[in-house]
């Protein structure tokens, strides 16, 4: 079944290939890595993700979105969180002692911003944040 992206929830869903291909080269996944996505949309970077850990988290609003992931992957490889990621408390994903979380995502515009300064508060507990942003949002950290 096809999804039409909504407008309301700035889904711009990420295709390409190449693109995507370098995203998981940065990124570098590895099996033991405590990994949540942000957004995960239609899939195309969960599927390379989960290539490479062991488990995945992923934090979707959009409920369509959630029964497709629910219902195309094996629940013991990937947890999927119905939620908003404004809200979200990411100190809730289990971490290996030693560890601390990994973030990624193609982010929506509208949110790009505060999303970030929401994952500024969790600082302590993430090692890294890979994210595909729209050059409206670097504009905007330029200002800032």
């Amino acid at each position: 079944m096809k999804h039409i992206a909504r407008k309301r929830f700035g889904q711009n869903f990420l295709t390409d290939d190449g693109v995507l291909n370098q995203i998981i080269a940065t990124i570098n996944p590895q099996p033991h890595d405590s990994m949540v996505e942000i957004g995960p949309g239609l899939a195309a970077m969960t599927r390379l993700l989960l290539q490479g850990v062991s488990h995945l988290h992923v934090v979707e609003l959009d409920r369509d979105l959630v029964t497709r992931l629910k219902k195309d992957f094996d629940p013991a490889k990937l947890e999927v969180h119905s939620a908003d990621a404004l809200k979200f408390d990411f100190r809730q994903i289990p971490v290996a002692p030693g560890q601390k979380l990994r973030i990624v995502g193609n982010l929506p515009y509208n949110i790009s911003s505060p999303l970030l300064f929401h994952l500024a508060d969790i600082a302590p507990y993430v090692q890294d944040q890979h994210f595909m942003l729209q050059k409206e949002v670097k504009r905007l950290a330029a200002y800032l």
